[in-house]
């Protein structure tokens, strides 16, 4: 028995990999693959059986996996970015939430029947759409800069604070079915408070005064957060899920604490989890649905789909300079995702024993909310955008990643010749120096689960992978790849071609093609740079040709871009090589007695 069940536990894991495999190659959340394994494992092919396979430790383990995703998602909220997410985000997050939770609560009250408590909380569990699912369709849809910022920060931004209220009206439902006073529930409210801002400033001070080693900090972090959960959960009754999402908030907001590391291990961490949890939720699923709770779903849906979500909009954009196209795009894309699907079905759980009459038809209605959603707006978003005339052209913008002086040339000569440029890395020092040349730029590596969330890339359609770290160039290229396809991202080589060692050989194996000339490294280019080579920018015309330029400026000359006359950038490449035509505008890296001839 000890075999099969870890066994299938493994298989499980293997179907949660093959859905987030899936969802990456098409470009579409993984939420909604991973619910459709688990439909197709659970109720339709009888396959898990969640309550017989874990038994009492369902509750338990969905329990302490929906305090982590909760706190990974509440540790992303920054305080410092409300300021600037502009008046329509604001107002999206704040009294248009409110909105669209009594809107859906009065939607289930009368089109599913619930009762107000479970409407109630049906409403503050759908309202959140979150980054996860946003962030593949923005991509997808590529709508102009001012929709993609507004729906993105609007992810970011209500994920948490959706929980968070989520959370509350759970625990005024648990209150008031328990027959507790206003005084206890505030209590519950307090505590969970009180316990997550004191974990939040322990864990804080350990990490501050350096009192946990590097390689144990995220294990330290985790044992924190489940710490907080537990022992909130122990003093007062269903107050962990707040203590964790109000520790999150907090540590998120701490100065001087370093919590880069421990994010990328919580979003490694939420995504394994969400791969299995999410299969097990959805196998949970009775089918058929009780009697009329499909219908309903469907109800519910189109309601919130054709009028809650315009209603919203309209109130939230009021006033704004968004014209009448706009609004109508960001009213249609508002996906459902994890925070809903996660914290739905451990409130079912809990209220199930509480016997609350409707609580059975929480999660079947959220999971058809988000089935919907998804699959609706993924479908319909980008025709919609094109009819709308709200797309963003081909996106002709430029991904530098690496920020030292030879990645800092390179974008400072693409943005001389009028192209967007976003510089990434890790490295601080490089990152300051290209904000004081006026670059664009984004600390961090382009290919994490951070980047996903945050880096804006509006008009961007190429990556040129510069920094001086060759695995690190190799994963970006893999994951962008993808992103803009094999024909669109480049490297600069860390070592010669004749230099074949083992990881050499994979970043060949990738065909990724290196940048410029064929005996040009990242090394060799600073060596250049060192002796006095300039970049140089050059419009050909039908006098003065490409041949004339080589002629005047010498054989060694590197062609290092070209810009075509309608504005197409084109990328010097030893696999892809250029002949630059009249009309053209050639970015060249040229010998320094050349520059000063030319002076």
């Amino acid at each position: 028995m000890t075999a099969e069940l870890g066994l299938l536990l493994v298989c499980l894991l293997g179907v949660g990999f093959l859905a987030q495999w899936l969802a990456w190659r098409v470009k579409l959340p993984a939420i909604l693959f991973l619910l459709l394994a688990g439909l197709l494992l659970g109720p339709v092919g009888h396959l898990v059986a969640p309550d017989q396979l874990l038994g009492p430790l369902l509750f338990p383990v969905v329990s302490l996996a929906v305090a982590l995703i909760l706190f990974e998602g509440s540790l992303t909220l920054r305080f410092s970015e409300l300021r600037g997410i502009g008046g329509v985000v604001r107002g999206l997050v704040t009294y248009g939430a409110v909105v669209a939770v009594l809107l859906l609560a009065v939607a289930a009250r009368y089109l599913a029947g619930l009762s107000w408590e479970i409407s109630l909380l049906f409403g503050a569990l759908t309202c959140v759409t979150g980054p996860t699912v946003i962030a593949p369709m923005l991509r997808t849809v590529r709508p102009n800069a001012r929709i993609a910022n507004i729906l993105r920060w609007e992810g970011i931004v209500i994920d948490p604070l959706g929980a968070l209220f989520a959370v509350l009206v759970y625990e005024a439902i648990v209150s008031r079915e328990e027959g507790h006073t206003i005084g206890v529930f505030l209590l519950v409210i307090g505590c969970g408070s009180a316990i997550g801002l004191a974990a939040a400033w322990l864990l804080a001070i350990l990490l501050r005064r350096h009192m946990i080693p590097e390689y144990l900090q995220n294990y330290g972090a985790l044992v924190a957060v489940l710490l907080a959960f537990s022992l909130s959960n122990a003093v007062t009754h269903e107050s962990g899920l707040l203590a964790v999402t109000v520790m999150g908030i907090a540590l998120g907001n701490m100065r001087d604490v370093h919590m880069d590391d421990i994010l990328d291990f919580k979003e490694n961490l939420t995504t394994l989890l969400v791969s299995v949890l999410f299969i097990l939720l959805a196998a949970r699923l009775d089918w058929p649905l009780p009697d009329g709770v499909l219908w309903s779903g469907v109800a519910i849906f189109v309601a919130a789909q054709l009028v809650v979500r315009p209603i919203t909009v309209v109130i939230a954009s009021g006033g704004s300079s968004l014209n009448w196209r706009e609004r109508a795009l960001i009213a249609w894309v508002a996906p459902r995702g994890i925070v809903a699907a996660a914290v739905s079905a451990l409130f079912a759980l809990r209220l199930d024993d509480l016997q609350l009459p409707g609580a059975e038809a929480l999660v079947p209605l959220v999971f058809i909310l988000i089935v919907g959603t998804v699959v609706l707006q993924s479908a319909t978003a980008r025709p919609l955008a094109r009819w709308l005339k709200v797309t963003e052209p081909d996106p002709h913008g430029v991904l530098i990643y690496g920020s030292d002086q030879v990645a800092r040339a390179a974008a400072r000569a693409l943005v001389g010749s009028g192209f967007q440029v976003i510089v990434a890395d890790e490295d601080w020092e490089g990152i300051r120096q290209a904000r004081m040349d006026g670059l664009t730029t984004f600390y961090g590596h382009p290919a994490t689960a951070y980047a996903e969330r945050h880096l804006d890339l509006t008009g961007i359609g190429r990556l040129l992978a510069m920094s001086t770290h060759r695995e690190r160039n190799t994963l970006a290229c893999v994951h962008y790849r993808q992103e803009f396809g094999r024909e669109r991202v480049y490297r600069l080589r860390n070592e010669g071609p004749q230099e074949a060692s083992e990881r050499g050989q994979l970043a060949r194996s990738l065909r990724v093609p290196p940048l410029f000339a064929a005996d040009m490294t990242h090394e060799r280019f600073i060596q250049l740079v060192a002796q006095g080579w300039r970049i140089k920018s050059t419009r050909l015309t039908s006098t003065f040709d490409w041949p004339h330029f080589i002629e005047q400026h010498g054989s060694d000359t590197v062609l290092l871009f070209g810009v075509e006359e309608k504005g197409a950038l084109r990328v010097a490449s030893v696999k892809r090589e250029l002949e630059p035509r009249p009309g053209w505008t050639v970015i060249t890296l040229v010998p320094p007695q050349v520059t000063e001839r030319s002076a």
